[in-house]
């Protein structure tokens, strides 16, 4: 599985306040690191105690700092996003519609390269979490209406296209793809360009 990189959570130089407040500081993007670095490692749902242990702290600090582990995925999927959405919500340059949309295949796949084992992280712990259930369904709607931004009124009248249109775009089958079907990066991303390009070239302008 490729490396999602996300980088060591920065500690403050100069923090405000007492010492008191900057160990807290301290601890907490400990605790937020760890899960991070656990789930990129593959420990898709990290226990309390676990996430103490890699952080350094004892399992009572965790349960200090965050009210439970809800509120400490909600951090950490916070951290995520600000990761991505930049990516997400960039310009897209093409003079038509499908040269746009054919541009979006390479970025869309890398953020899905570098989410993955927290996309399935949250996917896993969904059932058990309201605010990853949510988070869950906002992902979704985002995703979908990125592409939607993308097509013009009459393909948008036509819900088979566009639903196919999502279908090869998103994440699920990007997974499918590269880790059910085993194919590297390259391949996954020449498989969606293909089914893409075949299904937009019978459309309308």
């Amino acid at each position: 599985m490729a490396s999602a990189n996300f980088p060591t959570l920065p500690l403050p130089s100069n923090p405000p306040g007492d010492g008191r407040r900057a160990r807290s500081r301290t601890s907490r993007d400990k605790i937020v690191a760890a899960v991070l670095h656990l789930i990129e490692g593959g420990d898709l749902s990290p226990s309390a105690a676990r996430v103490a242990e890699v952080a350094g702290v004892g399992l009572r600090s965790v349960f200090r700092h965050f009210d439970d582990m809800d509120s400490l995925y909600q951090e950490v999927s916070e951290r995520v996003s600000a990761q991505v959405m930049p990516l997400l919500r960039e310009a897209v340059i093409g003079a038509t519609w499908k040269e746009r949309l054919v541009r979006i295949v390479e970025r869309r796949t890398s953020i899905f390269e570098r989410i993955h084992p927290f996309r399935l992280s949250a996917s896993f712990k969904r059932f058990r979490s309201a605010f990853l259930t949510e988070e869950y369904r906002r992902t979704l709607d985002l995703e979908a209406a990125t592409v939607e931004a993308l097509l013009p009124p009459h393909i948008l009248a036509d819900q088979v296209s566009t639903r196919s249109i999502k279908v090869i775009l998103s994440f699920q089958n990007w997974h499918a793809l590269r880790f059910e079907q085993d194919l590297s990066i390259e391949e996954a991303r020449e498989v969606v360009s293909r089914l893409l390009g075949d299904t937009i070239s019978k459309l309308a302008d």
